[in-house]
């Protein structure tokens, strides 16, 4: 049975913070020095209103503003966050899959600014446009309520490359028990005390929930390449399924699809989806791979790709 409305408020918070919490930020940094478009394109106005103008298209930006691996290396889970969300939109136009992850990534959400904000600038309340009505103005105001929240439970991913399948990474806290289905059965993992998630957290056993199927397809926001697809949708398949609280991610609940490609090895960008609507980025991070490939990656070492890479060919790998 699906989710009544009048509940969507709180489990869209609830499975905000499980599943794309807010990680271990650090201080705020300034935003990554590379290069970007313009906005718009004057010389697309259109004559019959003069004051119109249009959105840079992915390709174009590709062509003319390319990505070096020396500005892919520039870029890091902290100074990302303080992007406009058109360049959000830009860096990941201009991003391919790689290939898909394997083992224990680390998270951080941001929510999407104004364009037009600044380093310091207001949120986009995309959420509370989503929910609407009450819950949604509630859930608008509360962006830093859920991403401390998120910050509290959720450390991140697991991927399971050879099955195909991811499950996330969620704290063991009393307050939760009683919202999980079956707790003695409950699968968990190890986090090693050393690793990025470890230094941060208060336990080296954490829960493994929200089970989600790994493939290639389409990007929402881009057509051109494929992406990594987070689908939640058939959750319920999945071995280790319980309906609480998975349900609320999958095709009965909220519906959630991600999408991730790589930034540079051990290191994604991804786009989080409520019954595809857009609702915010968010980053994976496993520190192991980028400080094994970090270097080969710089000097221009070719990078795997399980997914279609498009016709138009990155330039940067060129340079």
């Amino acid at each position: 049975m699906r989710i009544r409305w009048f509940t969507v408020a709180g489990a869209a918070a609830l499975t905000i913070a499980f599943l794309v919490g807010s990680g271990n930020r650090g201080e705020a940094q300034p935003a990554p020095d590379i290069p970007f478009a313009p906005r718009t394109d004057p010389s697309l106005k259109d004559p019959d209103n003069p004051t119109k103008t249009f959105r840079v298209d992915f390709a174009r930006v590709e062509h003319e503003f390319p990505l070096s691996r020396a500005d892919l290396m520039k870029i890091t889970p902290e100074n990302i966050t303080a992007l406009t969300q058109e360049e959000v939109d830009q860096l990941y136009g201009r991003l391919t899959a790689g290939p898909i992850p394997d083992g224990q990534h680390a998270g951080d959400l941001f929510f999407a600014r104004a364009d037009n904000a600044g380093g310091g600038g207001r949120l986009n309340t995309r959420l509370e446009e989503i929910l609407g009505g009450i819950g949604g103005r509630v859930a608008g105001e509360s962006i830093e309520f859920l991403e401390d929240l998120g910050r509290r439970l959720w450390k991140g991913k697991v991927f399971y490359r050879d099955q195909r399948i991811l499950r996330n990474m969620i704290e063991n806290v009393a307050v939760l028990r009683p919202l999980v289905d079956d707790i003695g059965s409950v699968r968990t993992t190890t986090i090693p005390r050393e690793s990025r998630i470890g230094r941060a957290l208060g336990t080296d056993t954490v829960w493994l929930l929200f089970p989600a199927k790994l493939y290639c397809g389409q990007s929402l926001v881009d057509g051109r390449r494929e992406s990594v697809i987070v689908d939640y949708a058939y959750t319920d398949e999945i071995e280790g399924y319980r309906a609480r609280p998975d349900l609320l991610a999958g095709r009965g609940g909220l519906q959630i699809r991600d999408e991730i490609r790589m930034i540079r090895p051990g290191f994604y960008l991804g786009r989080a989806y409520m019954n595809r609507m857009f609702l915010l980025n968010f980053t994976l991070y496993n520190e192991e791979v980028a400080d094994r490939e970090g270097l080969r990656f710089a000097a221009g070492a070719p990078v795997p790709e399980d997914c279609w890479p498009g016709e138009q060919g990155r330039k940067a790998a060129a340079r």
